[in-house]
């Protein structure tokens, strides 16, 4: 440090505010508590090491004791117990006391003298009959001395269980051998147990009761685990084994009365030790016939709901990831399932705790490993199945178990279970004093069971569910009977294990409308509408109520996620599916699927008003003009609950949409316009060679015509827009004409695509684009064209598929008959009828399998259902998929898909060819324009009007046809009509008039 020439010192400060003696202060407490520490954890550790010396002294002393007594026994008994006789099994002898006293699994010798002593048991026991056991160790005074035998019996049991757990491996070949092989040790040592725990033993309680309390069937799992690996495992020999007959005595004496065992830890229990082993049926059938029939499942199925219910994990860690605990637990209680619940001793209450696991453990699993079929066409569908949206390959899980849990889940289970939990309520009719627990309980247990089924596994229950058991009328009587009293139980206990407080309707509504709505696919008309099964007409005006409340509630009061946000993978598998928000949203898709499917059945034979479907209070203008923009509520709804809204509202938006479309090309189109010359004898030719050449931009652009009569000659007139009209209704009146052979009409003329057009049309399919272009176009211009579609086939346009109701209308006669074939009562087989059809176009007939062997496959009672679907949906969908999908595309061109599916078929015909409820002359009237001093109250207007007024139907449909181009009027009335009608002809109105409409000269006489 260098000398700065101040000699006085710095007085030194200390920043932080204490002095020189705090710092020393504090200091001194510091390292006086480290001191304090260290000696504390001197101590500690000393006493520690006392400890642990004080154990090994001692354990060494007993190590000390017990070679001796292990040489004192050799002594006495001989090494090989070859100085034993029956007399030293009893109290008075040393034997067992001995041997149970020395013995450790780990020492080879004293696994030798303790298979040898097994080995004597069961000779004496062999030799004699009776209560020779209870003699044998006691004599005659066993009262008196109880407590000595049966301590010295239950360590005996424990220590062979112990020397085979600790042998295992090497007695691995031998561990699932029947007690006729009494000469290996694994054998030996497992008869004794046997022998030990006959339930007829008076200490047989208490020889169970101590295993269960030194976790005897950890031992057990490890024990089996190894038994499957062996060669034995693996050969199918399924005798009763001395290791499955323990398991049943062990496992089957608890719970049972008088057993009086205490209850112990569910982690040790056989439920989470044993049944967590995957396919331990397949090694042990005959314990899977106690378990079934015994009452034992009742008693482990309860164990397990209660842990179910607090939230308690109590299974061991997974043999592997291919094998989880939970799934191999599944597995194991879904293949006993159908033998336990039709058992006399099953009850309500077991089906209950079932149902809650089942759902528990479902829940839990990654979605099944399968390519997942959507029901939009797909050929093999329709039959009996029920896809789900999701696919998913998420963690792996074993093939072979996932086989399992879903053969498992079958129709006989489900049968079993609805029909127990159906039958311990009054569900199955019509509760009159409103709901008990019971009622409530059943329902929410089996809706969480199979709403979780429905999510996860790609199994083809829904035929089953929907005909062969009762669940759609149980179902609809809880939900009648909440909306009637207007008050809905919570479901979002532990029973239904739903997580979040959701409304009580959730998961009903979660497994009803599935179910009902593919009922209603495979109904036919004479069951819905005449016998009424399953619900009567009344019922299914009421669910309509309910649906549209519930629907409405989902879409527009709750808040919720974008609905598509449910059908996507990776939500599945992220979120639970017992969650609040994931059932919503899958409630609201279902519920708008049922609805638009009961919609089309009163669209086919009224049952209810249109109205019923229709939210009316709610729908106004500011909900159209939101339904416009998208990422709003309302815009929401119209593609997922269009159905909601009503039609004419509906019109609104839809001719909204294609006046923005149209405005969108407005400025272009000015200097576009395409210009054709059309000859009238070549129509449908130069219309398909000219128009087909223009792209999808063009086409919605302005297209003008040119008519060329039969001499060559242009027709006089300005197409201002008028011709364009009239050539798109001659264009389809002649393309669309059976004659041409593109289409054909059903026995109510109407019209779908021939399936037998590639037989006249070389280039069908091209025709098919083309007219789909047309009618699109058509449609995007406002231009009404009369052409009748069959509705099966404007399902097509809005990527539908059809069933069999939708077979009517085009083939009657083959629906009889399959009607027919469905309500046979006599042997199907017997009519000689297989999985084919004939197919006959034009004298040409073909015959096409409907299954892969379909001509070796017979149809029985089994398999009708199947079959008649299967012929339906080739009349249906297959044989004109071809045609279809080409007409779509061109349609497609010009109307985009969201802007169809907010329109039922019906409604899509009523915007193809207008209405004639449209043809009110009235409002005609309101909105006509005059000129050359006309008015409305002029004497020719009101003679105009009075003729026109007496005009037949038909006269006024032709008026129409000349005035506008079409013989429909607008659905939204005259006012929306472009452009207006103005009248300014003043000679001989009549004669003109009706000779001008009926002349059918184009536009020359314009």
């Amino acid at each position: 440090m260098f000398f700065t020439g101040d000699s006085s010192t710095r007085k030194r400060v200390d920043l932080g505010g204490r002095s020189s003696k705090e710092r020393d202060r504090q200091k001194l407490l510091e390292q006086a508590q480290l001191e304090r520490k260290r000696r504390l954890n001197l101590r500690q550790q000393n006493s520690a090491a006392l400890k642990i010396q004080k154990c090994f002294r001692g354990r060494k002393a007993v190590e000390a004791e017990r070679s001796k007594m292990r040489e004192q026994f050799c002594l006495t008994f001989g090494k090989h117990c070859q100085k034993v006789d029956r007399n030293c099994f009893n109290s008075d002898s040393g034997f067992l006391q001995q041997l149970l006293f020395f013995f450790n699994a780990h020492n080879n010798g004293d696994f030798v003298a303790l298979v040898e002593a097994c080995r004597l048991l069961h000779r004496f026991v062999q030799a004699s009959a009776g209560d020779i056991i209870v003699d044998l160790f006691v004599g005659m005074d066993y009262k008196s001395k109880n407590a000595i035998v049966d301590n010295r019996v239950k360590q005996l049991a424990f220590a062979c269980l112990q020397a085979v757990h600790h042998n295992r491996d090497q007695l691995e070949d031998q561990l699932l051998m029947s007690s006729e092989c009494t000469s290996v040790p694994a054998v030996i040592l497992l008869e004794a147990v046997v022998i030990l725990t006959d339930p007829k033993l008076p200490w047989a309680c208490s020889v169970v009761g101590y295993l269960l309390r030194r976790n005897i069937f950890v031992l057990l799992r490890d024990i089996v685990v190894i038994a499957k690996q062996s060669t034995m495992a693996q050969s199918g020999n399924r005798q009763l084994s001395s290791l499955e007959h323990v398991l049943i005595l062990i496992a089957s004496h608890i719970g049972q009365q008088p057993c009086t065992c205490t209850n112990i830890d569910p982690r040790w229990s056989f439920s989470s030790q044993v049944l967590t082993i995957p396919f331990m049926w397949q090694l042990f059938p005959h314990l899977k016939e106690v378990f079934t029939t015994s009452g034992m499942s009742k008693h482990y199925i309860h164990q397990m709901a209660l842990c179910v219910h607090g939230h308690v994990n109590i299974l061991p860690d997974d043999l592997s990831q291919e094998f989880p605990g939970y799934a191999c637990l599944l597995g194991n209680i879904l293949e006993t399932a159908v033998v336990a619940l039709s058992q006399l001793n099953s009850s309500f209450d077991m089906a209950i705790d079932f149902a809650v696991i089942s759902a528990f453990m479902l829940e839990a699993l990654p979605p099944i490993k399968s390519s997942n079929r959507e029901n939009k066409g797909d050929s093999s569908l329709g039959v009996d199945e029920m896809a789900i949206d999701e696919e998913c390959v998420v963690e792996s899980m074993n093939g072979d178990l996932e086989q399992q849990i879903i053969s498992a889940i079958d129709s006989r289970l489900l049968q079993q279970l609805v029909n127990v939990l159906s039958r311990g309520t009054s569900l199955s009719g019509s509760p009159e004093d409103g709901l008990e627990n019971k009622e409530v309980e059943a329902v929410g247990a089996i809706c969480a069971f199979l709403h979780v089924t429905f999510s996860t596994l790609p199994q083809q229950i829904m035929t089953v569910l929907a005909y062969r058991t009762e669940l759609v009328p149980m179902l609809w009587n809880f939900m009648k009977c909440c909306h009637e009293n207007q008050q809905w139980p919570s479901l979002s206990g532990p029973t239904a294990h739903l997580s979040g407080d959701g409304p009580g309707w959730l998961l009903p509504l979660a497994v009803f409308c599935p179910v009902y709505k593919h009922m209603l696919m495979i109904v036919d008309n004479e069951e819905f509408y005449e016998q009424e099964k399953p619900l009567s007409l009344k019922d299914i005006r009421g669910l309509i109520v309910i649906l549209k409340q519930v629907l409405w509630q989902l879409l527009w009061v709750i808040p919720m996620k974008s609905p598509n946000a449910v059908k996507s993978s990776t939500i599945l598998s992220a979120i639970r599916r017992n969650s609040v928000d994931f059932i919503q949203e899958r409630v609201s898709i279902v519920t708008s699927e049922l609805l638009a499917q009961l919609q089309d059945w009163n669209n086919r034979r009224q049952f209810t008003s249109p109205n019923v479907f229709h939210a009316q209070d709610a729908v106004d203008e500011v909900f159209i003009s939101q339904a416009l923009t998208e990422n709003t509520r309302a815009y929401d709804i119209l593609r997922q609950a269009p159905f909601l809204v009503p039609f004419t509202s509906r019109v609104k938006i839809f001719t909204s949409q294609l006046v923005a479309a149209r405005q969108r090309n407005g400025p272009q189109a000015v200097f576009t316009q395409h210009r054709f010359r059309i000859r009238r004898d070549r129509l449908f030719e130069d219309a398909f060679n000219q128009l087909s050449a223009l792209t999808e931009e063009d086409l919605r652009g302005v297209i003008r015509v040119t008519f060329v009569n039969e001499l060559g000659v242009e027709e006089a007139g300005i197409d201002g827009g008028g011709i364009f009209k009239d050539f798109m209704e001659n264009i389809t009146r002649a393309a669309f004409d059976v004659q041409y052979g593109l289409f054909k009409e059903t026995a109510d003329h109407l019209l779908y695509p021939n399936p037998g057009s590639v037989l006249i049309h070389e280039q069908h399919l091209q025709f098919f684009h083309f007219l789909g272009s047309i009618l699109g176009k058509a449609m995007f211009e406002g231009i009404l064209v009369d052409i009748p579609f069959a509705t099966f086939f404007l399902s097509k346009l809005k990527q539908k598929y059809n069933y069999l109701n939708d077979l009517p209308s085009l083939d009657p006669e083959l629906y009889r008959h399959l009607i027919f074939l469905k309500h046979y009562e006599g042997d199907i087989s017997e009519l000689e009828l297989y999985f084919v059809i004939v197919n006959n176009e034009y004298g040409e007939q073909t015959e096409e399998e409907l299954l892969p062997g379909g001509k070796d496959i017979r149809v029985t009672n089994e398999n009708v259902i199947t079959f008649i679907h299967l012929i339906a949906n080739h009349r249906l969908n297959f044989q004109i998929r071809q045609q279809s999908s080409h007409f779509m595309r061109g349609f497609q061109q010009l109307m985009q898909k969201n802007w169809i599916e907010m329109l039922s078929e019906h409604e899509l015909q009523l915007l193809i060819s207008g209405s004639l409820e449209g043809m009110d002359f009235e409002d005609l009237r309101c909105h006509t324009n005059y000129a050359g001093g006309y008015h409305n109250e002029h004497y020719v207007i009101e003679m105009f009007w009075e003729v026109l007024k007496n005009f037949s139907l038909e006269n006024q449909k032709k008026f129409l046809k000349f005035v506008t181009g079409c013989s429909r009027g607008p659905l939204l009335g005259f006012k929306h009509l472009e452009p207006v009608i103005c009248i300014q002809s003043k000679e001989q109105l009549e004669m003109k008039l009706l000779y001008a409409i009926n002349a059918d000269a184009g536009f020359d006489l314009s």
